[in-house]
């Protein structure tokens, strides 16, 4: 009898614990993953869509992304920055673009991404809306906390896109791309920064005055000199046609503090926008004989290459974020004008604290693009910058030192700010591009064996890949 209660007894307890083992396995059976890409991206935490947009042979999202509003602590809050990816395989590498502002919605590739056919994701900058935090804490806008966002990106995206990355951004994108690789250097394979500045010591501008003696040809210069004075020497009723304009827009001028400053910062940016934006062939665009132009003629040239919308508080405002960063890091130049008397000038080049509500306390820490330049001198690693022959913002560029390792400056002869590879010369170009292949993984053995044999993988598409520069109002980079 007591043979057979045993028996009972640990037949029950084997029942019992087969039932309790096949209802934990249904418990614990994690469900099937994902497998289209959209709900691949949106399984990762943080993630949320904002929309899918249909491009042939891609599928791109643009999407927000969570970040702590502090890096440093993390539970001090968060916002939603926005990002985009655009898709072509998680096989592909990844290039990783900053423009050092608002991102874009409407799909773009970048050279890079052209280059080695991959997927691109890009970001906006913080504090540039939407993707600003609210109460806004400026102080949590530095180049630190910018490459920490990437950095938090790039974590979040890797498992996914598991191939080589690249980091890559023209001009305060540039500048962006580089401040990443100075505070991550383990994340990316390879970084291409277009026409980026190097502001190292914000005082000391006179490569700036040098560029201007010598850009382009004399007949050109004396032209766009001749145009900037006109305007400052009519400053009367050509500032009574700005306020009329101003007054028809609904323009203000509370942030920079007077329509008369605003004119002249307009006016004293009109020979940089001219060599920022257009090229020699440009400069019949020119008025001759600006002595004898008409008043529309001085008005229509400025407006066009400078834009008198420009320094108004409705045109501040957007750029708020890239000022406030100019004057507390960055730098900013200054010029001088030896072909305007100094009685027509009443301001001269303006500091970013003028273009910078005064509610938004600024202090500029002398370190920060020392800090960046030492380290490209003696650390960069797999790093090409590419310059622009007659871009004023290459006057003070990053030149990696003796420590730097597969580092390279590149300079695109006749271009702008729009400078890129394919504007380099041949064996340059064919060099820059066997690298940029190299480093993400996709240079096939004949462009190891021969450099010269290297080319974009991808065909050009005339409307999804930028190659313009990104026109932004001058002395902006």
């Amino acid at each position: 009898m007591r043979k057979a209660l045993r028996w009972l007894l640990a037949l029950t307890v084997l029942i019992g614990t087969l039932g309790t083992a096949g209802t934990a396995g249904a418990a614990t059976t994690a469900p099937p993953a994902p497998t289209d890409i959209k709900d691949r991206l949106l399984a990762i935490p943080g993630i949320s869509l904002v929309e899918e947009k249909p491009y042939t042979g891609y599928r791109y999202f643009v999407l927000n992304f969570t970040q702590p509003v502090d890096h440093r602590h993390p539970d001090r809050g968060t916002f939603q920055q926005r990002i985009t990816v655009l898709h072509k395989d998680t096989s592909r590498p990844t290039v990783f673009y900053t423009g050092g502002y608002n991102v874009s919605t409407t799909p773009s590739r970048r050279e890079p991404t052209q280059i080695v056919d991959g997927n691109q994701v890009s970001l906006e900058y913080r504090f540039f809306t939407p993707s600003r935090p609210a109460p806004a804490d400026w102080s949590k806008l530095d180049i630190w906390q910018a490459a920490s966002d990437q950095h938090a990106v790039y974590q979040a995206l890797k498992p996914l896109y598991s191939a080589n990355w690249l980091a890559t951004g023209g001009s305060k994108g540039g500048m962006t791309a580089t401040y990443y690789e100075r505070f991550y250097p383990r994340d990316m394979d390879g970084v291409v920064a277009y026409v980026a500045p190097n502001d190292v010591v914000n005082d000391e501008d006179s490569a700036y005055d040098r560029f201007f003696e010598r850009v382009g040809t004399k007949e050109c210069r004396d032209k766009l000199n001749a145009v900037q004075r006109e305007a400052l020497v009519r400053r009367k009723p050509l500032e009574q046609r700005y306020a009329a304009y101003a007054a028809d827009n609904g323009y203000t001028f509370t942030t920079i503090g007077s329509l008369d400053k605003a004119y002249e910062a307009v006016v004293l940016d009109y020979v940089w926008g001219f060599w920022q934006y257009s090229g020699l062939a440009d400069c019949d665009s020119v008025p001759s004989g600006a002595a004898t132009a008409t008043d529309d003629a001085i008005w229509d040239s400025v407006d066009t290459i400078s834009g008198f919308s420009a320094y108004t508080d409705q045109g501040l405002e957007q750029y708020t974020p890239y000022y406030y960063q100019a004057g507390t890091q960055l730098g900013a130049p200054t010029i001088h004008f030896p072909h305007i008397e100094r009685k027509l000038i009443r301001y001269g080049y303006q500091p970013p604290r003028n273009f910078v509500p005064r509610s938004i306390p600024m202090r500029f820490q002398q370190g920060a693009m020392r800090d960046v330049d030492n380290w490209v001198r003696h650390d960069a690693r797999h790093m090409l910058w590419v310059y622009g022959q007659n871009d004023p913002w290459g006057s003070e560029r990053f030149r990696p030192g003796t420590g730097a390792r597969d580092s390279y400056v590149f300079t695109a002869p006749g271009m702008n700010h729009g400078a890129n590879v394919a504007g380099l010369v041949a064996d340059e170009r064919a060099f820059a591009t066997a690298r940029i292949l190299k480093w993400a993984g996709v240079a096939s053995p004949a462009v190891q064996a021969d450099p010269s044999a290297a080319k974009p993988l991808a065909r050009f598409d005339g409307r999804l890949d930028v190659r313009d520069v990104e026109r932004e109002p001058a002395l902006r980079p």
